[in-house]
This record gives C-alpha cells, sequence and structure tokens, in this order.
C-alpha cells in the first residue's frame, strides 16, 4: 500500500460512499416504473420482474468470488473494474430498445459489476482508516445501501413521473464518471495472492449455491414449496462449499473462503444483526409500499415521499451513532437501536387503515428508520474488529452476501405473510 497524507481525507469515503449508494439504489428505483417500462419497452410484467430479480441473484452469487478476487487483483484495481463495467451496464440499460437489451445491461452487467464493487467498498474503507475514522467511515459506508435501497421508490417516482426511468441509469452513470474521475483519492493496495491461489472448484459450488439460494427466496411468494426445495438445495451445496473449503484448506492450499473466520464471534453475530436488519428494511418498505399504491391508490412518486422518514432517520442516526460509542459500547447503542427499531414496528402496526395519512405513518417511519441506522452504522465496524488484516476482504465479502440476502429475503417474506394473510 503506498501511503500518502491524502489517505487520511474523506476523499476516498465519498468515492467509496458513491459507489455503494448506486449499486444499492439499483435494486430498488424501479420497482414504481414497472408499469412505464413494460409500456416503453412492449414487454409484460413477469419479464420485467424476472430482470430486476436476475440483478439481485447476479449480484449475490458473485459476491464471494469477487472478496476474494481483491487478493488477487487488487482491491482498488478491482474496484475500479467493476465501477468502469458498472458504466457500461448502466448505459446499457438506459438506451435499452427492448427487454433484451435491458437484461444484459442491467440483470448482467451492472448484476457482475456490483458484485465486483461491492466487497471492496468494506475493504477499501477498512484498509484506508483506522481508529474512531475508521469506525465513522464504515459507519456511513454500511448504512449508504441501505439510505439508497429505502430512498429508491421516491427516486424512481421523481424520474417515472417528471422525466424517464431511463433518466435513472443515466443518473447513475453520471456518478460513475465522478468515481473515475476522482479515482486517485482512493489507496493503491497490493495484490497479497496469485492467480494460482484462486479455488476454482469453490467459486463454482458458492455460486451454485448462492444462486440456489437467493433464487428460492426471490420465488417464495410465487410456488412456496418448490421454493423450499430451491432453498435447501442451495443451503446444501453451501454445506458441502464448506467442507471443501476447509478440507482445502487443511490441505494446505488458499480457499476462497476462509472458513475458520466463522470462529469469531463478533463476525457470526455481526451477519446475523446485519442479515435481519436488511431484512426488516426491505420488508418494511415492501409492505408499506404495497399499502400505499394497492389500497391508497397513492402514485409513485407520493409513495416515495411518504416512506422518506425512514431515509432521513436511517441517514441522520446513522451519523450520530459513531459519535455516541466513546461514552456507550458498540453494543449497547445496536441494543438501544433494536429497541427502537421495534418500538418503529409496533407504532406503524397500527396505522394501516384507509383513513391512513402521510402525517399518521410518519413517527413510526422516522423511529423504525433511526433504530435501523443504530444497528447498520455500527454492525460492519464490529464484525471486522477483531478480523485480521489478511482476512478483511473474505469477511468483507460475507457480509455484502449478507446485506444482499437480506434485502432479498425481507420483500419475499412479507410477501408470502401478505398471501397468507389474503387467503
Amino acid at each position: 500500500m503506498n501511503v500518502t497524507k491524502k489517505e487520511a481525507s474523506w476523499g476516498a469515503l465519498l468515492i467509496i460512499a458513491l459507489a455503494s449508494f448506486i449499486v444499492a439504489l439499483d435494486a430498488t428505483f424501479m420497482n414504481v416504473s414497472i408499469s412505464q417500462v413494460v409500456a416503453d419497452l412492449n414487454t409484460d410484467v413477469s419479464t420485467i420482474q424476472m430482470i430486476m430479480s436476475f440483478y439481485t441473484l447476479i449480484t449475490a452469487a458473485f459476491m464471494l468470488l469477487s472478496a476474494k478476487l481483491q487478493d488477487i487483483v487488487g482491491k482498488k484495481k478491482l474496484f475500479l473494474i467493476g465501477t468502469a463495467l458498472y458504466g457500461v451496464g448502466t448505459f446499457t440499460a438506459s438506451i435499452s430498445a427492448n427487454s433484451t437489451m435491458l437484461f444484459i445491461g442491467w440483470s448482467v452487467i451492472e448484476g457482475v459489476a456490483g458484485a465486483l464493487m461491492l466487497p471492496a467498498t468494506v475493504s477499501l474503507i477498512s484498509g484506508t482508516y483506522s481508529g474512531e475514522k475508521r469506525t465513522v467511515a464504515l459507519a456511513i459506508v454500511g448504512v449508504m445501501g441501505a439510505v439508497a435501497a429505502a430512498i429508491g421508490p421516491l427516486f424512481g417516482g421523481i424520474m417515472t413521473t417528471f422525466l424517464s426511468w431511463r433518466y435513472g441509469f443515466a443518473t447513475e452513470l453520471i456518478i460513475v464518471f465522478i468515481i473515475l474521475i476522482m479515482r486517485n483519492k482512493i489507496p493503491n493496495f497490493e495484490p497479497t495472492e496469485s492467480r494460482e491461489d484462486l479455488d476454482i472448484t469453490g467459486a463454482i459450488i458458492s455460486f451454485i449455491g448462492l444462486v440456489l439460494l437467493v433464487q428460492g427466496v426471490l420465488s417464495l411468494s410465487k410456488d412456496f414449496t418448490t421454493s423450499i426445495i430451491i432453498i435447501v438445495l442451495g443451503l446444501v451445496a453451501l454445506v458441502i462449499f464448506g467442507l471443501f473449503e476447509t478440507r482445502r484448506k487443511r490441505n494446505g492450499d488458499v480457499p476462497l473462503l476462509d472458513m475458520d473466520l466463522f470462529k469469531d464471534r463478533n463476525l457470526r453475530t455481526g451477519t446475523l444483526i446485519l442479515l435481519l436488519s436488511f431484512l426488516s428494511m426491505g420488508g418494511a418498505l415492501f409492505a408499506i409500499s404495497l399499502y400505499l399504491q394497492s389500497v391508497l391508490q397513492l402514485n409513485a412518486f407520493d409513495t416515495g415521499l411518504t416512506t422518506l422518514p425512514m431515509t432521513i432517520g436511517l441517514l441522520i442516526f446513522a451519523i450520530l451513532a459513531p459519535s455516541l460509542t466513546g461514552k456507550l459500547s458498540h453494543k449497547k447503542v445496536m441494543a438501544v437501536g433494536c429497541i427502537m427499531a421495534i418500538i418503529g414496528c409496533l407504532m406503524l402496526s397500527y396505522q394501516f387503515r384507509l383513513d391512513t395519512t402521510i402525517w399518521t405513518l410518519l413517527p413510526g417511519l422516522l423511529v423504525l428508520g433511526a433504530g435501523l441506522g443504530f444497528i447498520m452504522a455500527l454492525c460492519t465496524d464490529i464484525s471486522l474488529i477483531n478480523i485480521p488484516k489478511k482476512n478483511e476482504n473474505n469477511a468483507s465479502g460475507v457480509l455484502t452476501t449478507t446485506q444482499t440476502l437480506g434485502e432479498s429475503m425481507g420483500t419475499a417474506i412479507i410477501g408470502i405473510i401478505l398471501i397468507l394473510g389474503v387467503i
């Protein structure tokens, strides 16, 4: 790593936070634009929903491989490759003439690019900053995905209502150019392993396991029995992957994922908390957006505007959380966040009525967002606190995969609950 004074500045954080933001934004801003996309591309709703699902699927499936490629290619170089590829994908999506072109640009190219970028966002921050600066930087980057997901409906609503969904992708392309122009703000990190160390077999097994797991989760609300079978097969594949990686390390070879990482209690607990946090946020956003559009008949813009208090709560309390760790431990601040999130959910549970307005939902959304902000801001930092530098890339892959899976599970599980409630 080349050490210079500018590495300690917040320039690198700004760039990495922007990258985290646009990758997460891509997963939600089109949710309110489906009908317009269907009309513009002369296709059907199921095709667009499939394209959206594949974006999440591909991003999650390549995450562990991407985490290991940081060791072989170098985390900054891989991050910039992913960013440039993301630019190609978002440009292709913005000029799509048909659903096939949208699938290639959005689902495939952007999906792979997002997988290359996300693990690097965590490991770059962890490698660039230390002490209190690291806590603050990880808090901001850690919550950017949640903020992007929460603000996605409003952003998509504005684009669709006043311009076009194509401008959503164009906006991301502008941010990609900003990242590439300011790339020198990010310090260089030399590769620590060679191409010969890449575990191809492990990569294939993990890919199959993650594809099956995420696909099963995404289709839960459509065919419950088949989805459970697919999820079980995915879990079996991931167990096989874990056993294979353990054996590979025992034989003296470099594993794709060092399973010994999970001996660290902080990483295990932090991963679980991160999963539940994004599951809660994804589920809440889905349920509230569905209620606002289906029951109250709000348009895309008004739906996004209604969920804005959750975004504000997330951002404010995520920024506030690191300053509280000087007086309270990470665990206590996160515990307070859990209590606040539960209170926010309870407040919202009494507001789903025909006379519900934006103002009646505001307090519950704000409290829920604030609680999640406390949790998400510190979860990554506490998860990595005992992880050696050489294993940070691996651990970042685990955390970002968990985040993607949590968002997907939230939507799917709430969908099942709503279906059961109707029945």
